[in-house]
């Protein structure tokens, strides 16, 4: 038979236990919810100047009005949100191309920049590149998007327009684009039977100029 008081006792421990755990799991629940609310701690920098060396050698220098570099964030990432300009050097220190992006993110552990919204680069040899996001990758020195590119090459004299985006160094050269779209490229191809015209019009770039994606 069995004891009512044993019985008793044993249910007012069950539910003080019971409130117990619940007040328990009450408390963490709070604790979690408190460290989602913190915020990383930002630090703020303007008019940014900073330089990247490679082998002893200076290879780019980056300026920007506004920095953000966001502590405690295992990304270990800094933003650019309103615009960055980089121009890059040869080895005689003198400007081979130049980069510009309304909007830059450093992310430290990959060594890369990720840049977007009117993504412009160009070179001295009066190449041109538009897109609206890019990478750059520091240690490789290259850039590479999978978005629509324009590229456009000798100061205007041909044009390429890639759908899944392309690859080159960031002087840009060695350029590789992906499904390049014939309808918007072209070329213009010299005249050798009079030497008064620079050029024939614009005629389709054929498809075997670049490298298109497998």
């Amino acid at each position: 038979m069995t004891n009512p008081i044993l019985h008793k006792k044993k249910y007012l421990a069950a539910v003080l236990t019971g409130c117990f755990f619940m007040w328990a799991c009450e408390n963490d629940i709070n604790e979690v919810r408190d460290l989602g609310r913190k915020k990383a701690s930002v630090e703020e920098g303007r008019n940014i100047q900073s330089f990247l060396s490679m082998n002893g050698k200076m290879r780019a220098r980056l300026t920007a009005p506004l920095l953000l570099r966001y502590q405690g964030d295992s990304a270990k990432k800094a933003e650019f949100p309103n615009s960055l300009h980089v121009d890059f050097f040869n080895d005689s220190l003198k400007i081979e191309s130049q980069l510009n992006a309304k909007y830059g993110r450093y992310l430290e552990n990959e060594n890369k920049v990720f840049l977007r919204d009117n993504v412009v680069a160009f070179n001295i040899k009066g190449d041109s590149l538009f897109c609206e996001e890019l990478y750059w990758d520091q240690t490789l020195e290259k850039f590479y998007t999978s978005k629509k590119v324009t590229i456009i090459k000798d100061f205007g004299r041909s044009r390429y327009s890639g759908l899944d985006g392309m690859t080159c160094k960031q002087d840009l050269s060695g350029l590789t684009i992906f499904n390049m779209n014939n309808t918007g490229s072209y070329a213009f191809i010299p005249d050798s039977t009079a030497s008064t015209k620079p050029a024939t019009p614009m005629v389709p770039l054929p498809a075997d100029t670049t490298k298109k994606k497998k």
